[in-house]
């Protein structure tokens, strides 16, 4: 390990003190308690496997809450967990309402929440609204008829315009048994949910309500500005050879539908949203993080700066702080983005630290990713088949298509590989015993 744990202990413990008396007074019970939080977040299937069959589960994560309430840890943001093929990591969910038995059960799910509450530690979980699985039941009785009552939870279209695939390719995808297009933003087993069907809008309140009922402090919403709301609308222009997502994302009704997510999370005391917003625009994050939609936003503009530079970090903060209507978020690294340590840090050990010491003293909301704390590094597919992530997988095989070969195609796919920061957390400075690649 580059940075040692106990030194990272005790710069969190000194930061935390310091993040909680900007906000005057520790308050993780009160409408505020989100503001002096330092949220971890988990990667579900990496963090701590209790019966070693290569993946976390929720009684391994259990086991750990001693361990995260010693470094100050408030708030924890997992993963999804829903029931799941795993095409995406749990993001193509097939069960709104159930837990993947990879992860374990209900029982297990709730011991975890009531453990986590009773040590002060607050969770919020990923939902994904934008898409289901294709294995969803949603999915598998609209594609039995035009006039199935799932139908409209979808979207589909017996002429395709030109909207593009987010991991690549076309959007969509030709369904055989009833002769239309179905459309996808992101892969072909993930359809895209209709927000223009009232019925569907119903479907996802209660599913909001299922899980507040449970307990859960809040969502973390997955690329919540890619909601369909308009319907499909004229074709994305093409400029020098690249397609802009003009009319496919932030469509004008978007914020009316975010409103209706936000007053559901409103019925319950507490509660926090935060929302993945897929653009680089400080002007779009701006309209989303306000009461009336988000709490926060994340700003990706700060958080997955390719390489280190003062200028820019200090360009960005001053950005959020003149621009953005709510808490700023504070956040080097994530499931979806190469490890702190090698892409800002260069493997350096105290600039490590000073951006850790940053993230948790600056003006805003941090979000600590699992293994930063240890100084965790990437890693690298030495071939197709270790590669699991499938944006990773998809550009592998289009440089394939393209006509490279297979190494020329394997560094393609580790370019875009999201696996590279998603090993298994390294308990004691070891692969915790049990894992495998399989995560």
């Amino acid at each position: 390990m580059k940075i040692l744990f106990s030194q990272f202990t005790l710069l969190l413990c000194f930061c935390l003190s310091i993040h909680i008396a900007n906000g005057q007074e520790e308050n993780t019970t009160g409408k505020n308690w989100w503001k002096e939080t330092v949220f971890y977040e988990i990667y579900m299937p990496s963090y701590a496997d209790s019966n070693g069959d290569g993946y976390g589960d929720f009684k391994g994560m259990t086991s750990k809450l001693d361990y995260l309430q010693s470094l100050g840890i408030k708030g924890i943001w997992l993963t999804p967990f829903l029931q799941s093929p795993k095409v995406d990591n749990g993001y193509d969910v097939a069960d709104y309402y159930d837990i993947d038995s990879t992860y374990g059960n209900m029982a297990d799910f709730k011991n975890f929440l009531a453990t986590a509450h009773q040590k002060g530690i607050k969770l919020i979980m990923d939902m994904v609204l934008n898409h289901s699985s294709t294995d969803c039941k949603w999915f598998q009785e609209a594609r039995k008829s035009k006039d199935n009552p799932y139908r409209n939870y979808y979207i589909w279209k017996d002429k395709p315009n030109n909207w593009e695939s987010f991991f690549g390719g076309t959007a969509w995808e030709f369904d055989t048994l009833t002769k239309q297009y179905y459309y996808h933003k992101f892969d072909k087993k993930m359809a895209d949910l209709n927000w223009t069907n009232p019925k569907l809008v119903e479907e996802m309140k209660n599913v909001l309500r299922f899980w507040l009922d449970m307990g859960v402090d809040g969502f973390r919403f997955d690329v919540i500005n890619f909601l369909t709301t308009d319907g499909i609308t004229a074709d994305n222009p093409v400029k020098d050879g690249k397609q802009e997502h003009l009319n496919d994302i932030n469509q004008d009704w978007l914020r009316l539908t975010m409103n209706k997510i936000k007053m559901v999370v409103n019925e319950y005391k507490d509660r926090f949203i935060v929302g993945e917003i897929g653009s680089d625009k400080i002007k779009v994050l701006k309209q989303y993080s306000t009461p009336e939609y988000m709490d926060v936003v994340f700003n990706f503009n700060f958080g997955s700066i390719a390489k280190f530079s003062r200028q820019r970090i200090f360009e960005e903060l001053k950005s959020m702080e003149d621009n953005m209507q709510s808490f700023p978020t504070l956040f080097f690294g994530s499931h979806d983005m190469p490890r702190m340590i090698d892409r800002l840090a260069d493997g350096n050990q105290e600039r490590a630290v000073a951006l850790a010491a940053l993230m948790l003293t600056a003006k805003g909301v941090p979000f600590i990713y699992y293994g930063e704390e240890i100084g965790m590094h990437n890693i690298t597919a030495n071939n197709l088949e270790e590669i699991k992530d499938i944006q990773g997988r998809t550009h592998y095989q289009m440089a394939i298509n393209e006509g490279k070969d297979a190494p020329a195609a394997l560094i393609e796919g580790n370019n875009n590989n999201r696996d590279k920061s998603r090993s298994p957390m390294q308990w004691n400075g070891n692969v915790l015993a049990g894992f495998s690649n399989k995560s």
